[in-house]
């Protein structure tokens, strides 16, 4: 039937909101090409955000008609991702027979005013529940897709990927989604382009944003820095951004995105809000190390082995209990200190990526053997990887072991916006009095790092005693039992 046209409804899948917090994500690798069946949940994309690698699943099913964002760049969340023909033909030439050019290869969307669940298959959706995309919302406006003549000129115009988050990928009569007119807000969605503008004085308002729908990107922002930075004489509109000064002999830059950039702008904002303060005590390890043995002999070979960070884990949560203002965050806004009942401990693990913080949810209802399963396997998908972004957030206290690298102490900078942290040296032989008389024991020191916003000296010296009378000892913490 030459005369008949393909039915299909043009969804537009944008960058959910992944984690607390999170505004932008990398494009690490696509797992899928243009003109390629996808099904419903099936994985898309693997971005890197807030410490992790992940895959990003499609709610919708059909059939790629343009990818959004190459291969190593930078998306805000709500930006574009992908378009999927929901309710075609697996075949139609219109989605699989492209020159690779994003799905604009004679693509063109009409609006049709019937409802889309009226077409058997263009209704699909995801079961997966993702920020903006859950089950049970009302379906798009079914269009019809045609194939349609692409001026040679056009034709070209992109290859493969379309680049940043302009929308030339597909070329409707109708767009799929109309503008609509902002007279008030500046198009901006990522607060971190915001804060870029502010600190280099740029007015957002007298910028043109290269994103959709006029949406100002921090390529837009870095070009006006650039820009203001030139010599007046050199303003010539073909060299808007003035030229990077020649590197150096031997010199390395580093670009700071990525995990590099999350650590650098969480540790920044510590130390630039929190007013901490650190104290530190030797401690005498030995009978910690004998109890750790003691347990696992009787355990038997099979049973699970306890970690010496689990039993670290389990001293700070009975610690946390008798001093909870360490648990606990300041509500600037508020001006409140917001106290937490539960405990959910951070750990601070070295991976190849970079240094990630798992979390460890309700430590405080957990056995050392529990935490100790628990510590193992996050420890285990930190290194390859794996970890989510539920698994990396939400924590109320972190527990740094730098002991494994070799140092004796620190002063651990506060993993924003907790209270505390506990820092954990290595655990050395050294002379020590004991029981009255000089012996070698197994000594270690500790270091907390707390807010004094949400106590005084005495809380935080208090809450150290104890976890080192814990640590020397183990008994004491039988009382709470």
């Amino acid at each position: 039937m030459g005369g008949a046209e393909l039915m299909a409804e043009v969804k537009e899948f944008t960058l959910p909101d992944l984690g607390e917090g999170l505004t932008e994500a990398e494009v690490v690798r696509w797992l899928v090409e243009v003109g390629e069946v996808v099904a419903v949940d099936q994985p898309v994309v693997e971005v890197e955000t807030a410490k992790a690698m992940v895959e990003v699943p499609c709610p919708y099913g059909g059939v790629v008609t343009a990818r959004y964002g190459a291969e190593g760049e930078e998306l805000a969340v709500g930006a574009p991702l992908l378009t999927v023909a929901v309710g075609a033909d697996a075949s139609a030439p219109a989605a699989a027979e492209g020159t690779g050019s994003g799905g604009a290869d004679g693509v063109v969307a009409e609006t049709d005013g019937a409802d889309a669940a009226e077409d058997g298959g263009a209704g699909e959706t995801s079961g997966a529940v993702l920020v903006g995309y859950g089950t049970g919302a009302p379906p798009a406006r079914r269009r019809r897709v045609r194939p349609a003549p692409v001026p040679p000129a056009a034709a070209g115009q992109v290859n493969g990927v379309a680049s940043g988050y302009g929308r030339h990928a597909v070329t409707p009569e109708v767009p799929v989604r109309a503008a609509e007119p902002a007279p008030g807000p500046v198009p901006v969605i990522s607060p971190l382009v915001r804060r870029l503008a502010r600190q280099n004085g740029v007015e957002l308002r007298t910028l043109t944003g290269s994103g959709p729908d006029g949406l100002i990107l921090r390529a837009d922002v870095e070009r006006a820095i650039g820009a203001a930075g030139a010599p007046a004489a050199a303003a010539e509109p073909s060299a808007a951004v003035a030229p990077a000064p020649a590197a150096d002999a031997g010199e390395v830059r580093i670009p700071l995105r990525g995990l590099r950039g999350v650590v650098a702008d969480k540790m920044s904002r510590s130390r630039r809000e929190i007013p901490e303060a650190t104290c530190w005590v030797d401690v005498d390890a030995t009978e910690l190390l004998a109890a750790r043995r003691a347990m696992n002999a009787a355990g038997g070979p099979d049973a699970p082995r306890i970690s010496l960070l689990a039993l670290l884990a389990r001293i700070c949560t009975a610690a946390l209990a008798r001093y909870p203002e360490l648990n606990a965050r300041v509500d600037t806004e508020a001006r409140e200190i917001v106290r937490l009942e539960r405990v959910h401990v951070g750990f601070a693990a070295q991976t190849d990526r970079g240094l990630v913080v798992p979390v460890v949810r309700d430590a405080h209802a957990r056995s050392a053997e529990s935490l100790s399963e628990e510590l193992g396997r996050l420890t285990g998908a930190a290194r390859d990887g794996s970890l989510t972004p539920g698994e990396l957030t939400g924590s109320t206290f972190t527990l740094n072991n730098y002991g494994v690298f070799g140092v004796d102490g620190s002063t651990p900078i506060i993993n924003h916006p907790e209270a505390a942290m506990l820092g954990v040296g290595r655990i050395v032989p050294k002379p020590w009095v004991y029981e009255g008389e000089l012996a070698v024991r197994q000594v270690t020191q500790l270091s907390l790092t707390f807010d004094h916003r949400v106590c005084d000296g005495g809380v935080a010296g208090g809450f150290l005693r104890y976890v080192a009378d814990c640590v020397e000892q183990p008994a004491v913490l039988l009382r709470g039992v």
